[in-house]
């Protein structure tokens, strides 16, 4: 019998929402799955380690990790998250803070959202921000609101619950990138180990396209695995939260994808925040 592929992906509804067929048995043909759960920032770490420090075949992942982690895993060109008006936001407790000399918290420094707000930050903070700080993702609102920090960098649902902690809005990262390139937001990636085979890679991506197209085809039946995992967030945030991160995109990069991953890492090993992408890394087999 042959043992289950091993995949990690994040509770997010998003994740739920695109996996949901093939996790239950419902893609024809697919190959059974033994799922994890885990945060993003953890799934990171796992890549970066490589297959030689774990079992796991797939993974999700920030595109920000790709650069260390390409030799071992292949992109795949389904089932992540990119889009337009998705980006993660800069918070503070008052509106129009100069953050220059100030502390900011961020959910990961190998996060796609960390590179798009150096990024930002390069542009628009010339004197530089002061201190950067690491926390839990579910942390950062309420530090921002009781002032352990002078703001904040989230992502995902927060977009549309920040202004219960009394926040404010100061920046849009994907705006910022959207008007400086024209491209999609890219923000977390599908990687499946290189060692699978050319032949499988191709099969597992057909399969994260299927499962999409089921999810789209009948979305009431994800529903009981995403409220499952989406613990306490309200059911019109999961629903807000899967219409702007599953999209085209989910189904296929597409040339724009490609192009925005590209011009991610490009501008990013550019600031020296990333090695430089080699010619073909992002070849999808």
């Amino acid at each position: 019998m042959t043992e289950p592929l091993r995949i990690a992906y994040s509770p997010c509804p998003n994740d739920t929402f695109v996996f949901d067929a093939w996790a239950h048995g419902r893609v024809p043909g697919a190959p059974d799955i033994d799922v994890t759960f885990a945060d993003i920032d953890i799934t990171n770490g796992i890549a970066e380690r490589g297959p030689a420090e774990s079992d796991f075949d797939v993974l999700k992942v920030s595109y920000a990790v790709l650069p260390w982690v390409l030799d071992d895993y292949a992109l795949l060109p389904c089932g992540g998250a990119l889009g337009r008006g998705c980006g993660p936001l800069v918070l503070t407790r008052e509106p129009g803070v100069d953050l220059t000399g100030k502390t900011v918290a961020v959910p990961s420094e190998r996060s796609t959202a960390y590179l798009l707000f150096r990024l930002w930050a390069a542009d628009v903070v010339p004197g530089g921000v002061g201190k950067v700080v690491v926390m839990p993702f579910h942390e950062i609102m309420p530090a921002v609101r009781d002032g352990k920090v002078d703001a904040g960098l989230v992502i995902h649902e927060a977009r549309f619950t920040y202004q219960e902690y009394g926040l404010h809005s100061l920046a849009d990262m994907g705006e910022h990138w959207e008007s400086t390139t024209g491209l999609p937001i890219p923000l977390g990636a599908i990687i499946a180990r290189r060692s699978l085979g050319a032949a499988r890679l191709r099969e597992l991506a057909e399969v994260i396209r299927t499962s999409v197209r089921m999810a789209w085809d009948d979305p009431e039946a994800s529903r009981p695995y995403v409220r499952e995992h989406a613990q306490e967030m309200d059911p019109a945030v999961a629903d807000q939260h899967i219409g702007l991160y599953v999209n085209e995109f989910t189904h296929d990069l597409g040339e724009d994808g490609y192009a925005a991953v590209r011009g991610l890492l490009t501008r990013a090993a550019a600031e020296g925040l990333v090695p430089p992408l080699g010619r073909d890394a992002l070849s999808f087999v």
